[in-house]
């Protein structure tokens, strides 16, 4: 590899002014580099150390530390990936070759686009998407965004292609030890989009099967936030890096810097690249980590997931509204729940097979369940009742209904994922189903309001009747996400008559005990109760409030079931749990607006009863 040497401010900052107006037009293709990236490995020795004194106690910001760990840096160990990708070759030979562009862009680059496993790798394209991809990136404004179609930076300064961040050092702070060009590019939601959509070639067709003259809009998580209210230059705008890269002020660039005291007074940002799949950090952690083949040690997934949970925790909010005082006999009604959309994009987004995200309530007398509705039980599913409230993106073949099949997708059933803040209509990012309304201004409610109504339990019995302190039903609301539900799991075993990845993701979320939910947001309250069994009534008082934040939906006419946002007494409303979910629904029982559930919940496999393909 060439050594790497310094480079003067001037030359550097010349070299960038003539790279200002550059068009290319032209993405990189299998080939087209003479200068290959520099492995990620190459990165660690600079920029892999601890926070300055002043971020002692703030998370790790290095770049490599925050990567290292993330699906980014392991978009090309994903088991899940490469067992889908198997099905998708069956349906499309061939057809993947844009997928691998995405999650192993070095071995696309080097020509080995054509991988249908992971085998087929070199052990540096195992590092996925690397430092060199992004800080490669130029932008490209003739090439349109999505489909992995980067154009990366071939020009060499001395002997090393320059890297590009946000730094251009005018600040004092010594230079790196090799070529840079201060590219606002790097740091902009437009890096992000040029992944972050993805269109597949089948045309997409209506409910009645008549093409629509657009190709199938697979992802759109890009676009969703470019037609929201964050892409709106102001006070509002909030870029994809703001969520996904926390800015740190006062940040060293490389180690040099931080053992010289040097720190850049702005445009630092953690390498944290955190979206919602926790279980598969989890699941690798075994599979590469230290208790597995030892690629990447455990100290890097675990700071993965701390970032996931972090960034989760801004996901969703809860608002719910319940009587103050409940008779056990005449039932439960009233009880509204308001879930909003905190996010930059619909809620849950991007890759949409198996993914499901719904309301759990569970009301409580002491140990017994008087009204419930979705409850997970791990190992066999939701619960389906006729109140279960779901958010998922529902797309088939609609020559005859097949699911999960990503290439042969051309019609979505519905699309109930809550729309981010400010969303304007565009057939490419509208909600597909009759739930949301647009409101006044023609853009779609970034929240959903749910109504539940339950019929009385006049059985309850009141197991201390002396003690009237526990007269109280507590009801706990939960806002859940499933990334990859048993279903969907089953399908790539069953659906792959290529290789045994199928089968192989099957037995390690069997011997995990499979995918468990991820709590987006929960809410608690504790309800005065009367009416219980051979008991008159003679109870009474007000609803209080556990665990209580702030949180108010704007106006909620665009539900189903349009009701005005929920205030007053018997009002709680929370922020997601730090315990995680989101970035990214499939399935289950209609909610409230009637519809019947899909086929694919109605059984619930459990995960102890294989059915495997062999």
């Amino acid at each position: 590899m060439p050594r790497l040497r310094a480079w003067p401010f001037a030359l550097t900052l010349a070299f960038a002014s003539s790279l200002a107006p550059r068009i290319q037009a032209a993405p990189t293709e299998p080939g087209g580099l003479t200068n290959p990236l520099v492995p990620a490995t190459t990165c660690t020795n600079c920029h892999s150390f601890g926070n300055a004194q002043i971020h002692q106690d703030d998370p790790l910001y290095a770049p490599f530390l925050g990567w290292q760990g993330s699906l980014m840096a392991n978009s090309a160990r994903d088991p899940v990936f490469w067992a889908n990708l198997a099905i998708a070759d069956q349906d499309e030979p061939g057809g993947t070759i844009d997928c691998v562009r995405c999650h192993a862009p070095r071995a696309f680059l080097e020509g080995r686009g054509d991988a249908t496993t992971m085998d087929e790798l070199q052990p540096d394209d195992l590092g996925g998407v690397e430092c060199e991809l992004c800080h490669r990136a130029m932008e490209d404004v003739g090439v349109a965004l999505g489909n992995a179609r980067y154009t990366l930076d071939d020009t060499l300064v001395g002997d090393t292609v320059p890297r590009r961040g946000p730094w251009d050092y005018s600040d004092g702070v010594s230079e790196p030890p090799h070529p840079y060009i201060a590219d606002p590019h790097v740091g902009s939601s437009e890096a992000c989009g040029t992944c972050h959509d993805v269109t597949t070639p089948r045309e997409r067709v209506d409910d009645d099967g008549v093409g629509m003259g657009i190709p199938f809009n697979e992802q759109r998580t890009y676009s969703e936030w470019a037609n929201s209210a964050y892409a709106i230059e102001g006070d509002g705008f909030r870029s994809c890096q703001d969520c996904h890269m926390p800015a740190v002020t006062d940040v060293a660039g490389c180690m040099a810097n931080t053992n010289a005291g040097d720190t850049h007074p702005t445009g630092g940002r953690r390498h944290d690249l955190a979206g919602a799949n926790r279980f598969m950090l989890q699941l690798m952690r075994g599979l590469y980590g230290q208790d597995g083949s030892n690629q990447v040690d455990d100290f890097y997934y675990d700071v993965a997931i701390e970032n996931v949970d972090a960034v989760l925790a801004t996901a969703a909010t809860l608002e719910v509204t319940a009587p103050a005082q409940v008779d056990l006999g005449a039932g439960l009604d009233a009880l509204e729940v308001v879930v909003t959309n905190e996010s930059g994009h619909k809620l849950p987004t991007g890759y949409s097979e198996g993914r499901v995200m719904w309301i759990e309530v569970v009301a409580r007398h002491g140990d017994t369940v008087v009204w419930s509705s979705g409850v997970w039980t791990q190992g066999a599913g939701i619960e389906q009742d006729t109140q279960l409230r779901t958010y998922r993106g529902h797309a088939e073949d609609h020559a005859d209904g097949t699911v999960f099949h990503l290439l042969r997708n051309n019609h979505w059933v519905e699309d109930t994922r809550i729309p981010p803040r400010g969303l304007v209509a565009d057939i490419e990012t509208d909600p597909v189903s009759g739930r949301y309304v647009p409101l006044q201004d023609g853009t779609w409610p970034h929240y959903d309001t749910v109504q539940y109504t339950f019929a009385g339990n006049p059985d309850i019995v009141d197991a201390t009747p002396d003690d009237a302190d526990d007269d109280v039903l507590q009801l706990d609301v939960s806002l859940l996400y499933l990334i990859n539900t048993p279903e969907y799991v089953q399908f790539l075993a069953d659906d792959n008559v290529t290789n045994e990845a199928g089968n192989d993701v099957l037995t390690l979320f069997e011997d995990a005990g499979g995918a468990t939910p991820l709590v987006l947001a929960t809410q608690s309250l504790t309800i005065p109760i009367t009416g219980f069994a051979g008991v008159g009534d003679t109870s009474g008082g007000t609803t209080t409030a556990a665990d209580s934040s702030t949180g108010t939906p704007a106006d909620s006419s665009g539900s189903t079931d349009p009701v005005s946002p929920p205030t007053g007494a018997g009002t709680s409303s929370s922020g997601p749990a730090a315990d995680d979910a989101g970035g990214d629904g499939c399935g289950c029982h209609g909610g409230p607006d009637g519809r019947a559930a899909p086929w694919w919940l109605v059984g619930v496999i459990a995960l102890g009863r294989r059915r495997r393909r062999r």
